[in-house]
């Protein structure tokens, strides 16, 4: 598919990638009814709880899953503004929340990772168990648009409802988004995941003495320290290395069974150069690819309540059906 360039252009000092990723994450408010919490029991004795946001038509056939990013879940602005978006065109939203990522730490020594698609295979039969839905949408942000890519190009059966997805600001190549988040200019953004996850890890450690060793956890100086002490090990990889090669989208998008678009800026600090998969996108069929020179990392903001990736996912997704 032709690679996008994309047409938008932020207001003022929303050309700066660090304005626009820190006010998205930070300081944008989003207006949405109460979520509805399910809980899901998975086949391995663990449990996922998300989130369902509704639209005004109370029987409508679509509905979209949403991916939250690293350290995220399903209340982060970015979320709310999809579903906001979502409901508003009468589809309803389930937001997922990672494992360990909603108010209660889930049951096993595992949690999530950027390659966990099994759960959210396991969230989208939940969906089509209820007997509802026709059409069933994907959108992953950061570490969840590399879930939902990968899911996608697995080698699996892709249920008939599922039409397609989005990704937002995806790191596609997960070790080389972690050396571009190791630079300097990232220091403060490193320094808030890794101070985030440890603190995570030391409740894990709580849990698990046998497993984890809450003083390993603290020597951790880096998110790569904390992906090779637990993220690689607890979910079967090697080390992080490992992790990263196994799990990073960039090995599936040839395998995609599903349209896919991916909205990811070029001012983005978080994202290498193997994040932008120019050349796949050229071949393939049913990858799309657009690099809007402004947006820093998921900071599409508009001078109205909906921004920029939202609207280009709608469109996109509705383009589907």
């Amino acid at each position: 598919m032709p690679v996008i360039t994309g047409n938008y252009v932020p207001p003022g000092i929303f050309k700066n990638a660090d304005a626009s990723t820190i006010y998205a994450a930070t300081l944008r408010k989003v207006e949405l009814p109460v979520y509805e919490r399910e809980r899901i029991e998975l086949e391995d004795g663990d449990f996922l709880d998300i989130d369902w946001s509704y639209s005004s038509k109370p029987d409508s056939e679509n509905v979209v899953i949403l991916l939250h990013g690293l350290a995220g879940n399903a209340s982060r602005p970015y979320m709310k503004g999809m579903a906001r978006i979502f409901n508003k065109n009468k589809w309803d939203a389930v937001a997922m929340n990672f494992r360990g990522c909603s108010e209660e730490l889930n049951r096993l020594y595992r949690s999530y990772h950027g390659g966990a698609s099994e759960d959210l295979a396991a969230v989208a039969d939940h969906v089509l168990s209820l007997k509802k839905y026709k059409n069933i949408a994907l959108i992953g942000f950061s570490l969840g648009g590399n879930i939902m890519l990968k899911y996608l190009g697995e080698n699996r059966n892709i249920p008939d409802e599922i039409i397609g997805g989005t990704g937002v600001s995806v790191p596609c190549d997960l070790e080389g988004s972690l050396g571009a988040i190791n630079n300097m200019r990232n220091f403060v953004y490193s320094k808030r995941f890794e101070l985030n996850l440890k603190e995570h890890l030391q409740l894990r450690a709580k849990k698990f003495p046998a497993n984890l060793d809450q003083k390993e956890i603290s020597s951790c100086s880096s998110l790569r320290d904390i992906d090779d002490l637990y993220t690689s090990k607890a979910h079967g990889y090697k080390n992080a290395h490992d992790y990263y090669s196994k799990a990073s989208a960039l090995n599936f998008l040839p395998g995609l069974k599903r349209p896919a678009l991916i909205i990811s800026a070029e001012n983005d600090s978080f994202l290498s150069e193997g994040c932008y998969p120019y050349e796949i996108a050229e071949k393939s069929e049913l990858l799309h690819l657009e690099v809007p020179v402004y947006g820093g990392h998921v900071g599409f903001v508009t001078p109205t309540s909906t921004y920029y990736h939202e609207k280009r996912a709608l469109d996109f997704i509705e383009s589907l059906l």
